[in-house]
């Protein structure tokens, strides 16, 4: 089989196995004008049906054609490209013969056509390659355990560049859909079965199933192991020796700069190296600024009425009172009562109700802490994972000098890499370093992976996966909902590892010991209501469907249906 590009149409020659349906099917997705040819009829009819059965929206044009005894394929060209022969831009015209609305093309000089403009092409082909895949598996057309071809023979059948085909099966394998091993080749992972979630319904959990959907964790099973490990190679050979002593407090100065101009792009947070702290969690950030707000005399921080105990219980321990802040239909009313000394709020993807933090309440509180000298304490949860709109920028963008930026890999990555970084203003960082120690408690080279991840484009890459993958998962969720518990309402904005499902009134425990029955770990909103707040939400569950892998997805799933249908 081989296939191009000859402008925007790709002509595909196949002989009607499995790939050349996936490739077409992607292709067409992707928004290729995709023509298949074919010596005779009979030839196309599998793929014909195969892309029919999986994709009946999309549109693929077969066309049969004759193959001379002199192996020159003769094309009716002026069928398969709009405005015929003349405006075809096959760059190597003069092996183009005309034959007024025919041409005659030889399969050798075709596929050079196709490699130059497949040349210019780069990353689209790249992206309607990979689509491809994606779509053959989840239509089941290639199931788990299959074994593709190898990059270099993939690439030859197809007239691509090796490193096109290579890079589409390097994404794949980094989203969970294909897995490769040395000596084992490249195989279709072992994903969420594709047949209608209705049909699994009526299955029941085994005994000892038991699925953990509680909020707050990534799918650790799609660590992307391989790349880490590359990175972490360049990054200790370049190392310089110094990199292994005791280190700076703040944080080895390659993550620093990194951090710095992947902060500024990705989530519009303007800082300068020297004010970044590397700390191992928002867990141990926040621990930090508690110690550095105690000493600077502050005695009261607001919180918000919905959130995790355990940020509180760090506050309380060097003797901050938290305050609960009010929460109404929009979400937090971050403005807090006279005497307050900072907010510490998640405005990206507030935890756990999931609602963004409108604009107004935004600009209103950095308003505040600019009148007052107070501070802000962004915790920017989930806000590299936003699915159904560009992401907000960080609070921090509006002010450096009143509000503090927190993040981690603990969601992009793993917890157990226990990166996290501060954004801090100039007037606190030399406090903050303090605060944390004379030497750098935070494991060296994981700081310098980190850095060489982030600076390869690794991060992104793998964040751009997650992304995908983790809206998936939330859209079959929501699919499912809608078909057999459509009563249930979802809440919050398309964004993270969690969403809440409201339900009725009274009814949140009796839910909960039914998906205890059906082997599912699940919250209930009660669960993380501020002792005092005034404030309280309608019962609900706080559903994480970030841990369970993609092939126990579908059960949890399935699990979860039932217990509120």
């Amino acid at each position: 089989m081989t296939a191009g590009l000859v402008g925007e149409t790709a002509l595909i020659t196949g002989s009607g196995h499995g790939i050349d349906a996936a490739i077409a099917t992607g292709l067409a997705h992707a928004g290729v004008d995709v023509i298949l040819l074919a010596p005779t009829a009979d030839q196309l009819d599998e793929t014909t049906n195969a892309i029919r059965a999986s994709a009946s929206s999309v549109e693929v044009r077969f066309v049969t054609t004759h193959l001379t005894n002199d192996d020159q394929r003769t094309t009716a060209i002026s069928y398969l490209l709009p405005g015929g022969p003349v405006d075809v831009p096959i760059k190597n015209a003069a092996a183009v013969e005309h034959l007024g609305a025919h041409a005659r093309i030889s399969p050798a000089q075709l596929r050079q056509a196709f490699e130059n403009d497949l040349m210019g092409a780069g990353r689209g082909v790249r992206r309607a390659l990979a689509e491809a895949v994606r779509k053959a598996v989840r239509t089941g057309h290639l199931p788990p355990g299959t074994r593709l071809p190898s990059s270099r023979r993939l690439a030859a059948d197809l007239g691509l560049a090796r490193n096109t085909v290579a890079d589409a099966y390097t994404d794949l394998v980094a989203e969970g859909w294909l897995t490769a091993r040395r000596g084992s080749g490249t195989l279709v992972a072992d994903r969420m079965n594709t047949r209608p979630i209705s049909a699994r319904l009526t299955a029941e959990p085994s005994g000892d199933l038991c699925h953990d959907l509680i909020p707050g964790n990534p799918d650790l099973t799609t660590f992307p192991r391989a790349a880490w490990l590359k990175a972490t190679r360049r990054a200790l050979a370049a190392a310089p020796a110094d990199a292994l002593g005791y280190g700076d407090p703040r944080g080895r100065p390659e993550l620093r700069a990194a951090l710095a101009d992947h902060l500024a792009r990705a989530r519009s947070v303007y800082v300068s190296p020297d004010h970044i702290l590397i700390c191992a969690g928002v867990s141990h950030g926040l621990q930090i600024l508690s110690g550095v707000l105690a000493g600077r005399g502050a005695r009261n921080v607001a919180v918000e009425s919905y959130g995790l105990d355990k940020y509180c219980a760090l506050l309380a321990a060097v003797g901050l009172q938290t305050l609960p802040l009010p929460f109404d239909t929009h979400g937090t009313d971050p403005l807090p009562p006279v005497g307050t000394d900072a907010v510490l709020l998640t405005p990206a993807h507030q935890f756990p109700v999931g609602t963004a933090l409108p604009r107004d309440r935004r600009t209103a509180v950095v308003d505040w802490a600019r009148r007052t000298g107070g501070l802000v304490l962004e915790d920017d949860y989930a806000g590299e994972f936003r699915f159904g709109r560009q992401s907000v920028g960080a609070l921090q963008g509006l002010d450096p000098d009143h509000v503090i930026y927190l993040g981690s890999a603990s969601k992009t990555l793993a917890p157990g890499l226990r990166l996290a970084w501060m954004a801090l203003p100039p007037a606190l960082a030399e406090e903050a370093a303090a605060a944390k120690g004379q030497i750098d408690s935070c494991e060296v080279l994981s700081q310098l992976t980190m850095a060489e991840f982030i600076t390869s484009g690794a991060y992104d890459r793998h964040v751009r996966a997650a992304r995908r993958r983790y809206r998936d998962r939330r859209d079959a969720l929501v699919t499912a909902l809608a078909q057999h518990a459509p009563k249930v309402r979802v809440i919050g904005t398309p964004a993270g590892l969690h969403t809440v499902l409201a339900l009725p009134p009274g009814t949140e425990q009796r839910v909960l010991q039914a998906a205890t029955r059906q082997g599912l770990q699940v919250a209930g909103l009660s669960r993380y209501r501020h002792e005092r707040s005034l404030d309280a939400l309608s019962d609900a569950l706080v559903v994480g469907y970030g841990v369970p892998s993609d092939a126990a997805w579908p059960q949890a799933l399935s699990a979860l249906v039932r217990i509120l249908s």
